[in-house]
């Protein structure tokens, strides 16, 4: 049966790459509207994957990605590919009251907290050494706050382009740029997408069978566009994000290598108080520290995922900028600590300065779910033949900053439902009927 894959990030790839080892691959599609691959948030996110970081309904999903990670890093060399590399996660508080936010949950995106408050399945955190890379700050505590081997790092683009590349190899087709722009259905069921050519402006019909909805921030208005007598909206809206990736002479080759002994650190911190938001700092094979932490649910999402950059405002890159120097710079002469009274000297190598989107579901866990048919047309005679309809409709979004660690979770899992078998992690608390019906 042909499947269509909308969206070409982390998440569609991953579906097309599971999918494509057991379905002929004739019959998968992937429709991407950027001329540039990745260019949303699976190459501009920090990589970071956690085992056990979760809410209950979601915990299964990520352990099983993980495990997924790591399997896949093995049989393929993920350290040389797409830098894969087991680490260590720190809490850092320089708080002079040594009181942490409050928030929890998905809470810590919108209120400026720190991310490590929701790392729930970790045990109690230990008193660590700070990597060398990170400047020492006036009254400042590190705490280890992951367990053994349940953290780890990847590069997001790497990742996606093996994903990609995978799949086309196999046969996978890619339209891109492209745009789906509306249904062909026959008796409640799918049976074809048109699909219109974003640079000749010729439209094409593919059969399908099988339809996933996977583009990320952008999936609310995807959906209601080939939906629209549907009842409900996707409840995901976007959060746009600034990083950096920088280089610092305290992080080099050498550094990673023998130092850590190839291992990465993440670190997440509440401080410095001035900034106003809760830094997070990644380091990356190949001496890369990835930095971010500065949310904004102000800025429009345009409307394809490459004129994200159009939207960068230079003045919070710099603001972005300052808080990279004061956790990383090197110390003034004569200085033990960094102060806000004596700033420490820029030494750091700006690589790429980045903004995207994240989408974010209003109960903080992401949609991995088939869509029945009653809430997809509204149409009583469409709904009743439901039992004998093929195929289906699928949405996987809303990830938020997890769109990374749940990738291949959400690719095997997706790429199960397509082929009518039980899913290998239990996603049942990640459907979309019940939620969508409670809004009605």
């Amino acid at each position: 049966m042909p499947t269509v894959i909308l969206g070409g990030g982390i998440i569609g790839s991953s579906i097309a790459y599971y999918l494509s080892a057991q379905q002929p691959t004739e019959e998968i599609h992937i429709i991407e509207s950027s001329s540039q691959l990745f260019s949303a948030a699976s190459g501009y996110a920090a990589g970071f994957l956690a085992r056990d970081w979760f809410a209950p309904a979601l915990a299964p999903l990520g352990a099983f990605s993980f495990d997924l990670h790591d399997a896949l890093a093995a049989e393929y060399g993920g350290h040389e590919k797409w830098g894969y590399m087991k680490g260590t996660a720190l809490s850092v508080n320089a708080n002079a009251s040594g009181q942490k936010g409050g928030a929890r949950g998905d809470d810590w995106l919108r209120a400026g907290t720190s991310r490590a408050e929701t790392a729930a399945g970790s045990a109690e955190p230990v008193i660590a050494d700070p990597p060398i890379w990170l400047t020492k700050q006036k009254g400042m505590s590190v705490e280890r706050i992951s367990d053994g081997e349940t953290v780890a790092q990847a590069d997001p683009v790497r990742l996606s382009q093996f994903l990609m590349d995978t799949s086309l190899s196999r046969g996978v087709k890619l339209h891109q740029p492209a745009r789906a722009t509306s249904l062909i259905t026959d008796s409640g069921s799918v049976t074809g997408v048109k699909v219109l050519d974003l640079k000749t402006r010729t439209e094409s019909i593919i059969p399908c069978t099988n339809l996933v909805v996977c583009t990320g921030s952008w999936t609310p208005h995807v959906f209601k566009d080939l939906f629209p007598a549907s009842r409900v909206l996707i409840p995901v809206s976007p959060l746009a994000g600034y990083s950096l990736v920088v280089r610092s002479p305290r992080y080099t080759l050498a550094h990673e290598r023998e130092t850590y002994g190839g291992r990465s650190h993440a670190v997440f911190t509440t401080h410095p108080v001035s900034c106003r938001f809760s830094p997070e700092i990644f380091s990356r094979q190949g001496g890369e520290l990835y930095i971010a932490g500065l949310n904004s649910t102000q800025i429009p999402l345009p409307s394809l995922a490459e004129d994200t950059s159009k939207l960068m405002e230079k003045a919070e890159v710099d603001r972005l900028k300052a808080v990279a120097v004061r956790l990383m710079g090197r110390l003034a002469d004569g200085c033990e600590d960094s102060t806000d009274e004596i700033p420490n000297i820029d030494d750091l190598e700006v690589l790429r300065e980045g903004l995207c989107f994240r989408p974010v579901t209003s109960h903080g866990v992401p949609i991995v779910s088939r869509i029945s048919n009653d809430l997809l047309w509204n149409n009583a005679s469409t709904s009743s033949r439901e039992g004998r309809t093929k195929g289906g409709v699928f949405v996987a979004t809303g990830h938020g900053p997890w769109g990374i660690s749940l990738s291949l979770g959400t690719g095997k899992v997706v790429a199960e439902m397509i082929q009518g078998l039980r899913p290998s992690a239990d996603v049942s608390g990640l459907g979309v009927d019940s939620l969508l019906k409670a809004s009605l």
